[in-house]
């Protein structure tokens, strides 16, 4: 019943936004695409982080080499949007299943470093293979895809709806994953490893095909993120993306999902807005961030959770 809850509130949510998107100027609308997209990525580090009990400092390595392959599908090669969204995400399945055979053998404070590692490496790659990805320059020139039945999605409020169906999407398949069995003995695992170990369950199996079903979800959200960009760089892979994606988690609230949605459309806004007045805007976006964790350690979410009815 509270799946049903959850799936019809998320529903009137996006139909809601659908509706009250023609009202809105370009410049809103496309802070709400841009959210919309960075909150896949936010969502399926949840499922680490906030349902698994791992954090990962290198997720923006999944985001980003889904980008990256559409960027270069799309420009070099001329592929159409089906071919650039399968090869995404591919690439990214595979770049999560080889790093989680490396980090999921450690824990705590070494899975945090291993993934911060294998995000470097990433970005490294990115920036000094210069033949492939343009190094520093990036991939520009990334056109909007054209979809059967709805034309191209240049204009802001087609791509919107694009953006918007994607998240939906993300949302409910990640709900519905959380829901299952499979994310119960998610949340076992988080609260002890050694006692679900203990009742038969096979905990590292479990774990990576937790770190391996997120790298897909992120690489989801890289393929939206180079269309919507019409840009990739190495900016996409680098540290500073996967922290933003972990301040949204922790802001919204972990093991949320609703909580990463909210948490990408307040750093988002906050980033974008705060950035007009001041080059320092990280500074401010940390104080949040402090804030949040001494007054709301729960998260948004979890403060609202906790309140009495």
């Amino acid at each position: 019943m509270t799946s049903r809850r959850a799936l019809l509130a998320g529903l009137g949510t996006a139909l809601v936004a659908g509706l009250m998107a023609p009202l809105l100027s370009a410049y809103p609308l496309t802070l709400l695409t841009q959210a919309a997209v960075v909150a896949i990525l936010a969502m399926s580090l949840d499922v680490l982080l906030g349902y698994t009990g791992l954090p990962s400092l290198g997720h923006a390595a999944y985001f980003g080499v889904a980008a990256y392959a559409v960027g270069i599908l799309a420009t070099d090669y001329h592929r159409g949007f089906l071919t650039c969204l399968l090869a995404g995400l591919l690439l990214a399945t595979l770049t999560a299943a080889l790093f989680g055979l490396l980090a999921i053998r450690a824990s705590g404070t070494y899975f945090l470093m291993i993934t911060l590692a294998l995000g470097m490496v990433v970005w490294g790659l990115a920036f000094r293979w210069v033949s492939l990805t343009k190094g520093d320059n990036g991939v520009s020139g990334v056109p909007r895809p054209s979809l059967p039945g709805l034309g191209p999605l240049d204009a802001p409020l087609p791509f919107f709806y694009f953006a918007l169906a994607g998240a939906f999407l993300a949302w409910a398949l990640l709900g519905l994953l959380v829901a299952s069995p499979f994310g119960l003995t998610l949340r076992g695992i988080r609260e002890s490893e050694s006692r679900m170990r203990s009742l038969g369950y096979h905990v590292w199996l479990h774990k990576y095909l937790a770190f391996v079903l997120s790298g897909t979800v992120a690489g989801g959200g890289g393929v939206l993120w180079a269309y919507y960009n019409g840009f990739v760089s190495p900016t996409d892979v680098q540290l500073i993306t996967s922290v933003e994606a972990l301040l949204m988690v922790a802001l919204g609230g972990p093991g949320t999902l609703v909580g990463s949605l909210l948490g990408a459309g307040v750093i988002v806004f906050l980033k974008n807005f705060v950035s007009i007045y001041t080059k320092r805007w990280l500074l401010i976006l940390g104080g949040v961030y402090i804030g949040v964790i001494l007054f709301a350690p729960r998260g948004v979410m979890g403060a609202l959770r906790g309140r009495p009815r």
